[in-house]
């Protein structure tokens, strides 16, 4: 079984606004990702809220995920992914994919083409590609998330992560979305703009 987590608890500084309730589609990018999740046949799945949480929970329907806040959230996304690992550990998955708030054009179709591809190879990692470039969302595997929970607060995933490259594997997609990172104005007004042709 491969669950979802979702990290959705940064302070969108350069958003200047929560990215977790921004709309695409006409949909908040949180509930987005959440629907793509289920409709990719991922039902477990995880999100972790941090800065602005009591709002996103307000606003957002969070009744088929579980949801845990990150109350550091401020010693940044290693935090985080540690928090959701541990909670997501409790349903033994064999894999997460792991999910960022700010990534809210992958399709359904490529969840899928991931979990499907996982679970005929069972890499340590697995990561999307389009034309060649890396994207997102990422696979990670089970053996992985002892060292990943074992990270200091300002080591990045990363860093696990690059030690099994070699047995890394991707995934190419016809979807340019997995490398679409909404992380300003600009970025949010380019996303809204495509999505209108």
């Amino acid at each position: 079984m491969i669950a979802g987590l979702i990290l959705a608890a940064g302070e969108s500084r350069r958003m200047g606004r929560d990215k977790a309730l921004l709309t695409y589609h006409g949909r908040s990018f949180l509930e987005t990702i959440i629907n793509n999740l289920g409709t990719s046949g991922i039902e477990k799945v995880t999100v972790v809220l941090g800065h602005d949480a009591e709002t996103i929970q307000r606003v957002v329907n969070l009744t088929a995920v579980r949801v845990v806040v990150n109350h550091e959230y401020h010693r940044g996304q290693t935090s985080s992914l540690q928090l959701g690992l541990a909670a997501a550990g409790a349903d033994s998955p064999e894999a997460i994919i792991l999910c960022l708030v700010d990534h809210p054009a992958v399709s359904a179709r490529v969840l899928v083409e991931l979990r499907e591809h996982f679970e005929s190879t069972r890499p340590p990692v697995l990561i999307p590609t389009h034309k060649g470039q890396r994207g997102h969302p990422v696979v990670i595997s089970h053996i992985l998330f002892p060292e990943l929970l074992a990270l200091l607060p300002g080591e990045p995933a990363n860093k696990v992560i690059r030690k099994y490259h070699d047995a890394t594997q991707f995934v190419e997609v016809a979807d340019p979305g997995i490398l679409l990172d909404v992380d300003d104005p600009a970025a949010y007004e380019r996303l809204v703009e495509g999505g209108r042709h």
